[in-house]
């Protein structure tokens, strides 16, 4: 089944509080237009404001296989030709650890994702590095942090 605007973002984010916090209630996963479908269905309009955004954006992107999107906001200096998807993957959630902005241009942001593959879970723990060119981020690479 084709997923809908209205569920909810594969990459979890929150909706904020509203006036007087949320009384003892969880906040509602934000649906998908509202959080990353803005990005990855308009990408030619509204580019990811920001490296955190970008990277949540591309994690639903591999939830729901958007390999165009995927390619367009990988830098072109590290961006593979094409991209393939295991069709048996299961996505179970992502967990952004940190957002450090160095300037303007450049930032990294560390998280982990996780999928099932085979009855076998999976966790891909990153800090990835972007870099904003002509107003967009891309994704330039990664390195799994030291095990602390």
């Amino acid at each position: 089944m084709m997923p809908r605007p209205t569920d909810p973002c594969p990459c979890g984010r929150l909706a904020p509080a509203g006036p007087g916090g949320s009384k003892g209630k969880a906040a509602p996963v934000l649906p998908y237009a509202d959080c990353c479908g803005r990005f990855i269905d308009h990408w030619d309009t509204q580019p990811a404001p920001d490296a955190e955004c970008l990277m949540r954006s591309r994690y639903t992107a591999f939830v729901r296989e958007r390999a165009d999107y995927l390619l367009a906001t990988w830098h072109p200096s590290h961006r593979p030709p094409a991209l393939d998807f295991d069709a048996a993957a299961q996505w179970l959630g992502l967990e952004v650890r940190g957002h450090w902005v160095q300037d303007a241009d450049h930032a990294e942001v560390e998280f982990v994702a996780r999928h099932r593959l085979g009855g076998r879970a999976v966790r891909l723990h990153e800090r990835s590095r972007f870099v904003r060119e002509g107003g967009r981020w891309y994704y330039v690479d990664g390195d799994m942090p030291p095990v602390r």
